[in-house]
């Protein structure tokens, strides 16, 4: 089935009818009359964007931008873009100098798209859904692959708008030597069961079952695993706080699963799991030292410079089933873009956005290795990625979605619990019991202030 079939059926649950926030948003485009051109027409305008950079690197968002000029003369983008773009861009947002556009997912560390959504600061971008792609004969929403738009991900308060615009995605996994497993004569495991009894081989041969980069990428992990063991609905009610959710049956397999790791997890994974040591865990799957680790498809041009062992090949799985012919999920990483609520050229920044999703924006992430949502994507990359942007069409089903956003809950990071204490479990400092505990209290101060 294809990725696109799949992911209509996913949409139609991931949207959670909750009460909307505040009044309405302005769309930026009340005052502008039909044939109007939302960059600004002859006006000249300087748009400011702000970009994290990542494993794709700052050149492209340099080619983006030269495409771009070149098709709008009065338009000139000025880009502020580095690796620790929230120390850079906060001082600036707190004197009033707001980015027109933001290249920022969610769940990062700092969490300042997240500080944004819970001060309504973010624009509502519903309208750029039907505008023209910028350049093509053809609306925005009819290029974007089903599902995108549907997701606590894009539609932080529920209520049926877009605030944020999904970027570059990726299949999320995880990711192994293929080669080594062909060589061993291990098969690929489908269930939990499968995993431990191969975890016990490994250890037999002084192979680690299981590595991490860093703790907040059992994101994609646990959400695939709370798909797996309660579905879409037991999904919903966890993103959404509902009382006793992570007390449940469902949550507390999800939460042994991930302690049992610990029984078969490298011993230098929790000692490397930080921004500056990450890929030396990562490292541990091409040295054959681990088996597998959670992981998203950017990983294979993160490492590609990096020695690995004779004959090494990338595999990816979907996460094992809980019991045999259980569903799989592989998780659906996008990251997003938007537009601050304060920004000073909004119609120019709109127009900017459809830009992203035009063939000519896409070939160039595309030579960054950034793969954008847009129909016919697939067909274009290379064999290897081909192999990953198909593990839906291999059986797996897709998931999306993250926490519904909160107003501001001193103390309350729902984040941290789940995920930077996954470290502790790991090493062995905390219990499953005190994890959950401390997951559902603060789930519990969340659910009264979600918007």
């Amino acid at each position: 089935m294809k990725l696109r079939n799949l992911l209509v059926a996913l949409s139609l649950v991931l949207v959670v009818a909750l009460a909307a926030c505040g009044g309405d948003e302005e769309d930026g485009n009340t005052n502008k009359k039909d044939g109007d051109k939302a960059d600004g027409g002859n006006e000249q305008v300087t748009l400011h964007l702000a970009a994290l950079e990542s494993a794709y690197g700052a050149d492209v968002w340099e080619n983006i931008i030269k495409a771009y000029e070149a098709s709008h003369e009065n338009v000139t983008v000025d880009l502020t873009i580095a690796k620790n773009i929230e120390e850079v861009i906060r001082p600036e947002m707190q004197a009033g100098n707001y980015p027109d556009v933001f290249l920022l997912a969610t769940d990062r560390e700092e969490a300042l798209t997240e500080t944004l959504i819970k001060e309504n600061g973010i624009e509502n971008l519903t309208s750029i859904l039907d505008m023209n792609v910028s350049g093509e004969e053809v609306k925005v929403a009819d290029k974007l692959l089903d599902g995108f738009t549907d997701t606590l991900a894009t539609n932080p308060y529920a209520d049926g708008d877009m605030y944020l615009a999904p970027m570059f995605y990726s299949p999320t996994g995880l990711f192994y030597n293929a080669a080594l497993l062909e060589e061993k004569g291990w098969d690929v495991p489908e269930t939990w069961d499968d995993m431990w009894e191969l975890g016990d081989k490994a250890t037999e041969e002084g192979i680690s079952l299981f590595t991490y980069p860093i703790a907040g990428y059992f994101d994609t992990l646990v959400r695939s695993l709370l798909y797996a063991s309660g579905g879409p609905d037991f999904f919903n009610d966890a993103m959404t706080y509902k009382e006793g959710i992570w007390k449940s049956a469902e949550a507390t397999k999800v939460l042994e699963t991930i302690e049992k790791l610990s029984e078969y997890v490298h011993p230098n994974t929790v000692a490397n799991a930080n921004p500056n040591d990450f890929t030396k865990n990562q490292q541990l799957v091409l040295d054959n030292e681990a088996l597998f680790m959670p992981n998203g498809s950017w990983v294979v041009d993160e490492m590609a410079e990096a020695p690995r062992a004779d004959g090494f090949e990338w595999g990816m799985m979907a996460v094992p089933a809980f019991e045999k012919g259980g569903d799989r999920y592989a998780f659906t990483f996008f990251e997003q873009i938007w537009i601050p609520s304060e920004a000073q050229n909004k119609d120019a920044a709109k127009d900017f956005l459809t830009f992203m999703y035009s063939d000519e924006a896409a070939d160039i992430f595309l030579e960054a290795g950034a793969v954008q949502p847009i129909d016919g994507i697939v067909e274009k990359l290379d064999e290897q990625k081909q192999l990953f942007y198909s593990v839906y069409e291999a059986g797996a089903l897709p998931a999306m979605g993250t926490f519904a956003s909160t107003d501001p809950v001193a103390g309350a990071n729902i984040g941290d619990e789940l995920y930077k204490k996954i470290d502790s479990v790991m090493s062995g400092k905390i219990t499953v019991e005190e994890w959950q505990n401390s997951i559902e209290e603060v789930s519990g101060k969340l659910r009264p202030a979600m918007k």
